[in-house]
């Protein structure tokens, strides 16, 4: 059904997808790029679904209740409780994040390594350490809105040299148009 309704929304908006995710694939990261409308979840969820891309992202689980939670859930939405085991300290998201690709045999979880529509000069690297931590690539998932493509580009194996490949992804992600230019990757 879903895949059916990102038809739709392609051919009414006159979008197209690009690239074909790769089967072999089972596990990463997928940064989500440029980020800077909320325009991009509806484009970039309907991408993946007609690439077939099993597309997870986390939230906080106060937000997963009702029809709001149910409506997210289907759109990939996992439900992050963040609470203290007794006596411990609380997880960090990248933690949980980290814990779930090591448990499954399947996940892609996208973020958005901007952590805000707004033009952020420095990107948050929690994706990178999630990726390292569960030793899985990090994909590039973008959004032209000048040539109206949705892809993927850059397919990176995190090394440790965080501030160089954190660059690497960047250069790729300044080749797209976000839908606010002025708020993209500079």
């Amino acid at each position: 059904m879903m895949k059916f309704l990102s038809k739709i929304v392609f051919w009414l908006t006159g979008w197209k997808f690009v690239s074909v995710w790769p089967k072999e694939l089972k596990k990463a990261v997928l940064i989500a790029v440029p980020h800077t409308s909320n325009w991009d979840l509806l484009y970039a969820r309907a991408a993946f679904y007609l690439m077939d891309v099993p597309v997870k992202f986390t939230i906080k689980k106060e937000v997963m209740v009702g029809p709001l939670g149910w409506l997210i859930k289907s759109l990939g939405g996992i439900a992050i409780d963040r609470k203290r085991v007794s006596g411990k300290r609380k997880q960090t998201y990248t933690e949980l994040m980290v814990n779930l690709l090591k448990e499954t045999d399947e996940l892609v979880i996208m973020v958005t390594p901007e952590g805000t529509r707004s033009y952020a000069p420095k990107w948050k690297s929690g994706f990178y350490h999630i990726a390292l931590g569960a030793n899985v690539p990090i994909v590039i998932g973008y959004l032209d809105y000048k040539k109206k493509e949705a892809g993927l580009g850059t397919i990176l194996y995190p090394d440790g040299n965080m501030d160089e490949q954190i660059e690497e992804l960047k250069v790729f992600g300044r080749t797209v148009t976000a839908k606010y230019p002025d708020q993209g990757i500079l």
